[in-house]
C-alpha cells in the first residue's frame, strides 16, 4: 500500500509539472503588444463674424381704459335720481345722478337774503353820499368831516356787499355739485348706490364711488418690459399681441410711450401701446400675451446656440488653436431657437467648436 501512494504522489506532481510548462510556452510565443496612442477628436468647427439677429420676445401684457375715473358726491348728500346704469353709454357732459342736500339749500336761500339787505343798505348809503356830495357844492352848507364820514359809510358797505356776492356764489358753487356730470365721454362700468342711498367725499360718505366710467374707444396695452431688453425697445415699433377671448385673431399695436425709468421692485420699464377698439371687442383688464420684435441697432457676434457651454464653471466658449482647445468666457445676449448673440474678447478669424462640451478642456488635441 505504501508504494502505490508514493507512485501516486509521483504521478501527481509530473502532471503538474508538464501543465507549467505548456503555459508558459504558450504565453512566451504570443507577440508583445504596445499600447495604441488616442487618435484626436473630430470637433465640427466655425469662424466667428458680426451679424444682426432679429429676435422676439413674448411677455404678457395688460389691456386698460384710456382714460378712467371713479365719480364720487363732492358734498354729504342723498341721491334723488340716477340718470345712468351700467353699461350706460354716455357724452361729455351728460348728466348721470342729481343729489338733494337740504341743508345746502337753506344756506343759499340765507345768502341770497343776506346778498338783497346789503344791496339795498349800500344803495341808501351811496344815495346819501351823492347827496351831500352835491350839496357840498354850495360853500358852507355840508362840512368835510361830514362827507368824509359818508364815503366811508358807502366804502364800507361795498366791501360787506362784495363778501356777500361771494359768498352767495360760493353756496351756488356748492349746490351745483349736487349734479354728477360725465367729465368725458365713455361707458358706465360700475353703479354702487341706488336711489335714497346717502353720499359723500371718498372715505366720509361713501366708501365707494357712486359710477365708474371708463373710455372703451380707446385703450392702453400696458407692458413691462425686462431691463436686458431696454435697447431694443423704441417708439413705433409695432407690437403684435393676442388675447384669450379671441384666440384665432391677431390684433395690432404701436408703441406710443414709455417711461424711460425702471421699475425698482421689477426692474422692468413700462411702456404703452395705443389701441384702437371702435367696436369694443377688448374690454379693459384683459391680459394680452404681446409679441415684441427685438431687433439689435448694431451688428454684434451671432453664434449657433450649441457653441456656447452654460456649466457650474461659467459659461465659454471652447476656441481651436493649432488644432488644441481653449475656453474662453463670454456672456450671452439674446437668443432664439438656433443662435446667441455672445459678447466677450472675439477676434476676426476666430475659430470656435460648434458644439461645445465640458469635456472639451484646455489643451485637448483635436481634429
Amino acid at each position: 500500500m505504501k508504494n502505490r501512494s508514493l507512485v501516486a504522489f509521483s504521478y501527481a506532481i509530473a502532471c503538474m509539472t508538464w501543465m507549467a510548462v505548456i503555459s508558459c510556452n504558450s504565453v512566451s510565443s504570443e507577440p508583445e503588444k504596445k499600447p495604441v496612442a488616442a487618435a484626436p477628436a473630430h470637433t465640427e468647427t466655425f469662424v466667428i463674424q458680426k451679424g444682426k439677429l432679429v429676435s422676439a420676445l413674448q411677455i404678457p401684457a395688460e389691456l386698460i381704459a384710456y382714460r378712467q375715473v371713479d365719480l364720487y358726491a363732492k358734498v354729504n348728500s342723498f341721491v334723488k335720481d340716477l340718470k345712468a346704469d351700467i353699461g350706460s353709454e354716455v357724452g361729455t357732459g351728460q348728466l348721470l345722478a342729481t343729489l338733494e342736500a337740504p341743508e345746502l339749500s337753506a344756506q343759499q336761500a340765507g345768502a341770497e337774503s343776506r346778498l338783497k339787505s346789503l344791496e339795498a343798505i349800500y344803495t341808501s348809503s351811496n344815495a346819501t353820499y351823492d347827496r351831500l356830495l352835491n350839496t357840498s357844492k354850495t360853500p358852507g352848507t355840508i362840512s368835510g368831516n361830514d362827507l368824509e364820514i359818508a364815503l366811508a359809510k358807502k366804502n364800507s358797505d361795498l366791501a360787506q356787499l362784495d363778501a356777500a356776492r361771494a359768498a352767495y356764489r360760493e353756496t351756488g358753487t356748492i349746490l351745483s355739485y349736487l349734479a354728477i356730470k360725465a367729465p368725458f365721454a365713455g361707458v358706465i362700468s360700475a353703479r354702487n348706490v341706488n336711489l335714497g342711498a346717502y353720499v359723500g367725499p371718498a372715505g366720509k360718505g361713501s366708501e365707494l364711488p357712486v359710477f365708474t366710467l371708463q373710455q372703451l374707444d380707446h385703450l392702453r396695452l400696458v407692458i413691462a418690459v425686462p431691463e436686458a431688453y431696454k435697447a431694443f425697445v423704441r417708439k413705433a415699433d409695432v407690437v403684435k399681441f393676442r388675447v384669450k377671448a379671441y384666440p384665432d385673431q391677431v390684433f395690432t399695436a404701436t408703441i406710443a410711450r414709455r417711461s424711460e425709468a425702471l421699475d425698482v421692485r421689477l426692474r422692468s420699464e413700462r411702456i404703452e401701446l395705443d389701441v384702437y377698439n371702435p367696436d369694443k371687442k377688448l374690454s379693459p383688464g384683459m391680459v394680452a400675451e404681446a409679441m415684441l420684435s427685438l431687433s439689435g441697432r448694431d451688428s454684434s457676434f451671432v453664434v449657433p446656440r450649441s457653441a456656447v457651454v452654460n456649466s457650474t464653471e461659467g459659461v465659454f466658449m471652447v476656441r481651436v488653436i493649432d488644432n488644441k482647445t481653449q475656453r474662453m468666457e463670454v456672456t450671452k445676449g439674446r437668443e432664439t431657437d438656433s443662435l446667441t448673440e455672445v459678447f466677450g474678447n472675439f477676434h476676426p478669424g476666430d475659430v470656435f467648436a460648434k458644439k461645445g462640451t465640458e469635456e472639451l478642456r484646455n489643451g485637448a488635441n483635436v481634429r
